[in-house]
């Protein structure tokens, strides 16, 4: 039997077409949600070539799959769905479909996979463009050193990176709900709109935001780097071999591979300390 000292799981959101639902987008915006699939694209690609240049570690991918649509079965708002978390979430829009298909995937990857590090990859919110702009990615983690580690792998392979607030003490909040452990979209949109997004998928990973956990999250939105006008780039394949080229049997990927973090619980201080 080989034993594996990390074990590292990919889970990416693949929502195949978004019309929105029943909060249904305009019909400016909803041309070109084929694109919606990026993350479980990207995850997909980076597996896939991971395992051909030989990966040391023990390493899953976790596709979440969906169509979000209208029909007779499709969710509306006010529904109550109690996710593979355990937890319950409130559904006041339709059109945050994401992050409930990624709470499903990064909640598997803990507790079926028991990982040690889960990343999730998601075309997630109109906000990151607003955030990091249409060239970087947005990432957000419970670790500062898997942060840095993140910002270099992006410069190194060129599908670049740049933080996000992580302060769940102070954003989890635009999630309360009267009648379930959360809603699934922010009461505001001008507090930190991309990192509560992020928040929202790394609360079913974890019990709380409280209680020390072994799981280094990474979240990664790149929702505007997956394409340029009406075509796809490709993005997201390249850094994820590049950030884990560390655990790579390749000579060139372990040589650009920024230096994996050993504190797999580096604990990031909280904003109201």
């Amino acid at each position: 039997k080989q034993w594996y000292q990390r074990r590292v799981r990919g889970s990416g959101k693949g929502i195949m077409y978004d019309t929105g639902g029943f909060s249904i987008k305009g019909k400016t915006t909803m041309p070109g949600m084929k694109r919606d699939c990026g993350g479980a694209a990207a995850i997909l690609g980076g597996f896939k070539a991971a395992v051909e240049c030989g990966f040391k570690e023990n390493l899953h991918a976790v596709l979440c799959v969906a169509e979000n649509s209208v029909g007779p079965r499709a969710t509306v708002p006010d529904d109550v769905h109690t996710l593979y978390s355990g937890k319950t979430v409130e559904i006041n829009n339709t059109d945050a479909e994401g992050r409930l298909v990624l709470g499903d995937g990064v909640a598997f990857a803990g507790k079926d996979l028991q990982a040690d590090i889960v990343l999730d990859m998601a075309t997630l919110t109109g906000a990151q463009g607003i955030t990091t702009g249409t060239s970087h990615g947005a990432v957000l983690t419970n670790n500062a050193q898997w942060e840095s580690s993140a910002v270099a792998a992006g410069l190194t392979s060129g599908d670049m990176v740049y933080p996000i607030v992580y302060a769940p003490e102070l954003h989890f909040s635009e999630f309360k709900s009267a009648v379930a452990d959360m809603k699934n979209s922010v009461a505001s949109r001008t507090n930190a709109q991309c990192s509560c997004a992020g928040l929202f998928i790394g609360s079913h990973l974890f019990k709380d935001w409280f209680t020390p956990s072994p799981i280094s999250w990474i979240h990664v939105d790149m929702a505007y780097p997956v394409h340029v006008g009406e075509r796809a780039t490709g993005w997201g394949p390249a850094f994820l071999l590049t950030l884990f080229g560390g655990f790579s049997k390749s000579p060139l990927l372990s040589t650009l591979g920024p230096v994996i973090p050993s504190d797999q619980a580096s604990k990031r201080p909280k904003h109201d300390d």
